[in-house]
């Protein structure tokens, strides 16, 4: 019997469908540098996040499985409760920490009383959900060791609500087992992340990075790997990456431009005609500018004056866009398409492009 050709699989299944969904209604990045992050290792990936040069953008698989986490956050509570913990602030009442600078944060939970090693005393409370692999490494470990991103978001929580203990709970999402453990306040290290923190979101200037290796661990798989160890070009533009706005100790950014008025957070996202493109944020040199709302820099051995476009002025957006495409036309960026001479092409007078190397360049900070 002849067998028969297997049916491809449909483009549109019940799963990508729902993926696209939730792809669809993407959140945008947070406006604050959040207490989560603070633990992270590289202070260069925390500057890029926090000026919304690298923005991540998740599959719809990795958006749900934040959404499973957020709701073991209510089963958490629930359980707990049930063991007669007094638990409160938890889901869309959270608490909140803030130690200006744009350093902020919202706490999972806060238990007045109940935890069984300790009846009396309150604590934070931190929900995790982990793979099996990584809760059996947090079993072995503890979490200071095995995360210390979680262990070091608790310490600035407790920094932040006068509560000087923490209960840790996770829970591994392949069998559905139970990890808890209690961590102690260590306001030294609260200090140093916190001020890691402030430091990093009033920089003007972007840190170096945790490696110039492109193959290290930390890096290989790092959003900002195309940025650090490739193009060294943002593809965003928006007032955070622009050259003419400053983030300011009370948790606001300012517009050079129109005098340091306060840039609405909305406005900050959409930023206007009038972005420059922050130094460093592209791979070219900078030259000296005659106009402070305009700057120079050289692409491929022309200057080219970014700022509000007009004749002699050219936007970033054009610039970033042309960067970005393929180099397939034989006239530049900054030639209008109109003066390359129309003429049919023959074997002598089709020549192929020369590649575009202006965004593999890098810049020496």
């Amino acid at each position: 019997m002849e067998e028969m050709t297997a049916l491809p699989e449909p483009m549109n299944t019940i799963a990508s469908l729902i993926d696209k969904e939730y792809e669809s209604h993407q959140e945008g990045p947070r406006p604050h540098l959040g207490a989560s992050l603070l633990g992270h290792e590289c202070e260069r990936w925390l500057w890029l996040s926090f000026r919304w040069a690298v923005i991540e953008h998740f599959p719809g698989r990795v958006l749900r499985l934040f959404q499973r986490g957020q709701e073991e956050e209510k089963k958490i509570v629930s359980w707990l409760t049930r063991i007669g913990c007094e638990v409160h602030s938890t889901g869309g009442a959270q608490s909140r920490v803030d130690f200006g600078a744009h350093i902020a944060g919202s706490i999972d939970g806060i238990i007045e009383k109940g935890v069984p090693e300790a009846p009396t005393k309150r604590h934070i409370l931190e929900c995790k959900t982990h793979s099996l692999k990584s809760f059996k490494d947090l079993c072995d470990k503890g979490v200071k060791e095995s995360q210390p991103k979680h262990w070091s978001q608790m310490q600035v929580y407790m920094a932040g609500s006068g509560i000087d203990r923490a209960l840790y709970f996770s829970i591994c999402k392949d069998n559905d087992g139970i990890y808890t453990e209690r961590v102690r306040y260590d306001a030294d290290a609260a200090k140093k992340l916190i001020e890691k923190g402030k430091r990093i979101t009033l920089a003007d200037r972007m840190p170096p990075p945790i490696s110039t290796d492109s193959t290290w661990y930390q890096c290989k798989f790092c959003a900002a790997h195309e940025f650090c160890h490739g193009s060294h070009l943002s593809k965003e533009i928006n007032c955070r990456t622009c050259a003419l706005s400053t983030p300011t100790p009370d948790s606001t950014w300012t517009c050079a431009r129109y005098g340091g008025v306060e840039i609405p957070v909305d406005a900050q996202r959409e930023g206007c005609a009038g972005h420059v493109l922050h130094p460093d944020l592209v791979p070219w040199d900078i030259h000296d500018s005659d106009d402070g709302f305009v700057a120079i820099y050289e692409i491929d051995g022309e200057m080219v004056r970014n700022g509000e476009p007009d004749t002699n002025v050219i936007g970033s957006r054009e610039i970033i866009d042309w960067t970005w495409k393929a180099c397939d036309e034989t006239f530049g960026p900054f030639d209008e398409p109109d003066t390359v001479p129309e003429q049919e092409p023959t074997q002598e007078t089709v020549q192929e492009p020369e590649p575009c190397n202006c965004a593999a360049t890098s810049k020496t900070l």
